[in-house]
């Protein structure tokens, strides 16, 4: 493949892994007309090249990357500054391509703006759900896990002590429980396609001034009386943080002055590596299938048909790299 011409601000990377989200691009793929669509924005690779201004990473380095159009499904991508983070030894490549869905799910627990030792419902367990709820429980918030995938809820037991349910009454019991009947901090939705009664559901399970924080694609339907009942604040999380869709910090490479905006998203995206070297999360268990660039129509035709039986989608570009630390992935589907 061609290399793109590196600019200033930009890396140029050659792609070892890439994940898929499996909420983002099937909606995307299900929407292509006669033009293209480039899909994929989470990936994790080593530099080949900087463009002028760039010193936070090396030639050779390995180095994660989060942000369509600059990154997706491809062999080589040309990556703006801060839409980069360089791994440390201890975190492993395969995890670190999850970035993007990592910086997510970061910059939703901060817009339900949540304190050591409050609560919050994370509402479907898909990876970005999983990936939120490990990240709530490493931070010390009282999470309760809801999807009506009994698999998806066994799958977040074995990775943390949530309190996990696939049925609405269990849900609003454990509320109940913990809450002392005040109700839930925050309800995160990560569902999608999720039904039209989900918003009134979470109105109904939060605390007086409570938030709800929309993260899938849900039909944006709620009764207004339930809202102001509560005086309840419905926001909605885009993307990785701020900094998302600004051409100026992203293409330009000009930072927020951290003293005004302490989390931008090239920070949440530092942030998630650090919970990956350090342990404290593991995306590892979330693998279910490992692709091959030509073999990712499978993996869409699986998450459209058997969702219940995808989670964590890795595709390998076969980039050999040494001095990495190995972890045991699930080969399900061979390229």
């Amino acid at each position: 493949m061609q290399k793109p011409p590196i600019e200033a601000n930009h890396v140029l990377i050659e792609t070892c892994y890439s994940a898929i989200s499996s909420g983002t691009e099937l909606l995307l793929k299900n929407r292509m007309t006669e033009h293209p669509i480039s899909l994929g924005y989470s990936a994790m690779g080593i530099v080949q090249e900087i463009g002028e201004g760039i010193t936070h990473v090396s030639i050779g380095q390995r180095v994660a990357c989060y942000g369509a159009p600059y990154v997706r499904h491809a062999e080589i991508l040309a990556v703006p500054r801060h839409l980069v983070v360089p791994l440390p030894d201890e975190c492993n490549s395969q995890e670190a391509a999850f970035v993007g869905l990592g910086a997510i799910a970061i910059h939703a627990l901060r817009q339900a703006d949540l304190r050591f030792g409050e609560s919050v419902v994370v509402v479907g367990l898909g990876i970005l759900g999983q990936i939120a709820s490990q990240i709530a429980e490493a931070s010390g918030y009282r999470l309760i896990g809801f999807d009506l995938l009994e698999e998806r809820c066994a799958k977040l037991s074995e990775a943390c002590t949530a309190i996990v349910y696939s049925h609405e009454q269990d849900v609003r019991s454990a509320i109940d429980s913990i809450s002392q009947q005040q109700g839930a901090d925050a309800v995160i939705i990560c569902a999608n396609g999720a039904n039209a009664g989900i918003i009134d559901q979470a109105l109904g399970w939060i605390r007086d001034k409570g938030k709800i924080v929309i993260v899938g694609d849900v039909k944006m339907d709620f009764d207004r009386e339930l809202m102001f009942a509560k005086e309840a604040q419905v926001l909605i999380s885009r993307a990785g943080g701020p900094g998302r869709y600004d051409s100026s910090y992203e293409s330009k490479g000009n930072d927020y002055p951290i003293s005004y905006v302490r989390w931008t998203e090239g920070r949440n995206m530092a942030e998630f590596i650090r919970l990956l070297a350090e342990k404290r999360i593991s995306i590892e268990m979330l693998i279910s299938h490992k692709m091959t660039l030509s073999s990712m129509t499978e993996a869409y035709e699986l998450l459209h048909e058997s969702p219940q039986d995808v989670l964590g989608v890795l595709v390998d570009y076969g980039k050999q790299q040494e001095n990495e630390p190995r972890m045991t992935i699930l080969e399900t589907i061979q390229g």
